[in-house]
């Protein structure tokens, strides 16, 4: 039997009867990832030190220690933009080629206190500055179902590697729909978690040693079962080390047990960034298999104004960005854009009024951001999860060679803007809700093709039990 077709949580399940050793799995792990470079997915390989650390679980295991590690011995890869003590963190970037940091981010600390077994570090754009994956140091990292096509960005080398079976779980990072627009091209299941539940410290960008990030940035796991998503959870959320001494979280269960419990709110589709015939074809799909289980499904009503959200969702990040922006870099940006023609309104003005925007502008739209979060929470007092389409397409062509400013998409023949990718995905992020991308389709070409849950604040328990109800119907 090939080991790494086992889920994470069959893995787990197999050590603790003793049918099979973390050594064992972690070199599977590993002679797959040396066997097969074609998916450039791995980047950094730590062979000895994996095996090092799972002769330690096998040791722990067979001296029935392992209390309170509910990932001993499971070998996991981690975003290459998460530090990691004593092993390369480039997150992409040249400049940072041989930066090798002295402490774990948080969320690696807790992987490690859990018990996994580190494999390596998967590939990202430098920076996360793209939503395909690619950087000078490394190359790029192609779709594992068609080379032609983009993996997706910037977690595009943690899918690869969890749908090429490279590791049964990655640890990775969304902003933008990070995690879930690669889980989505390459077919594996990916979670936003509620921003704020596991702590981002030690995340590239910023750069090292910042002690903050974006205020919309979520570190989450990617995985080849819903089931594996949670377990993931259970062990990454919680509070900061420094809020640890009088916090503690406790995220609810599930709202239901059932699929027929559930009541679905169905958003398939939008004047404001349309989706294409298969996509389309999914979500009905979706939709009969929810009214045959005597689901309550409301496809009418919308949380917002999707034009609006996006715009508030990219001014919003546009303007976290400048913060890692080099002093001379940025004083070009407030020059550029104190020259732009009052009534410009293209889309590198908008970029460029954000970028530079005054503190107030700032308060103002976080306000409006808040305002919107209000909405949605009076949305799911109706509304148990949203489902929507991930992206208009499954994985587009790569176009990491291609200039940014040249890239487009095409969507049923129809040319369309390169990060209308995205613009789905930004509904959640916005408004710091939990959300998954799950696998429930093929395209004609074999391509894969997913669906978004997005859920209330703190229901992340919802959402992943409701793509696992999903993937099983």
């Amino acid at each position: 039997m090939d080991l790494t077709y086992l889920s994470a949580d069959d893995q787990l399940h197999a050590m603790s009867r003793g049918e099979v050793s973390s050594r064992e799995l972690a070199e599977a792990h590993l002679d797959r990832i040396a066997s097969h470079p074609e998916y450039n997915a791995v980047v950094t390989l730590d062979r000895e030190g994996a095996l090092a650390a799972a002769r330690e679980a096998d040791e722990q295991r067979a001296h029935g220690g392992g209390a309170g590690r509910p990932l001993l011995g499971l070998p996991v890869t981690v975003k290459d933009a998460l530090e990691t003590e004593g092993l390369r963190t480039t997150c992409g970037a040249a400049d940072l080629e041989g930066h090798v940091p002295g402490q774990d981010a948080d969320a690696v600390a807790r992987v490690r206190e859990a018990g996994a077994v580190i494999l390596g570090k998967t590939n990202t754009p430098a920076m996360c500055q793209d939503i395909q994956t690619g950087n000078p140091l490394f190359g790029t990292t192609p779709n594992p179902h068609n080379p032609q096509r983009t993996a997706g960005g910037s977690s595009g080398g943690p899918a690869a590697a969890v749908a090429a079976r490279l590791s049964p779980l990655d640890i990775g990072s969304d902003l933008a729909g990070s995690l879930r627009l690669p889980g989505h091209y390459c077919g594996v299941h990916a979670l936003r978690p509620s921003f704020g539940v596991v702590p981002a410290r030690g995340h590239i960008p910023r750069r090292p040693g910042w002690l903050s990030t974006s205020d919309m940035l979520s570190i989450g796991p990617l995985a080849r079962s819903a089931a594996d998503l949670d377990l993931a959870l259970s062990v990454l959320a919680g509070p900061s080390p420094e809020d640890s001494a009088a916090w503690q979280l406790a995220l609810p269960a599930s709202r239901h047990d059932s699929l027929r419990d559930y009541r679905i709110g169905l958003w398939a589709d939008d004047p404001y960034c349309r989706v294409d015939t298969a996509t389309r074809a999914l979500l009905e799909k979706v939709a009969k298999t929810l009214h045959d289980a005597g689901t309550s499904v409301d496809a009418t009503t919308r949380p917002v104004e999707m034009a609006g959200s996006d715009h508030l969702f990219r001014t919003l990040m546009f303007s976290g960005t400048s913060a890692g922006a080099p002093p001379e870099a940025f004083a070009a940006e407030v020059t550029a854009a104190e020259g732009l023609p009052p009534g410009e309104q293209s889309p590198g003005a908008a970029y460029l009024r954000a970028r530079t925007s005054r503190h107030r502008d700032w308060l103002l739209a976080d306000d409006e951001r808040q305002r919107m979060r209000k909405r949605w929470a009076a949305y799911f007092r109706n509304v148990d999860v949203l489902i929507t389409p991930v992206a208009p397409t499954a994985a587009v062509h790569d176009q990491t060679e291609v200039p940014l400013h040249e890239r487009y998409i095409t969507v049923d023949g129809e040319r369309r803007p390169y990060w209308d990718q995205t613009t789905w995905l930004n509904l959640a992020g916005l408004v710091r809700l939990p959300a998954a991308t799950v696998p429930l389709g093929v395209t004609d070409d074999g391509l894969p093709l997913g669906i978004q849950l997005i859920g209330p604040y703190l229901g992340d328990r919802t959402v992943t039990h409701l793509a696992g109800l999903l993937a099983s119907a």
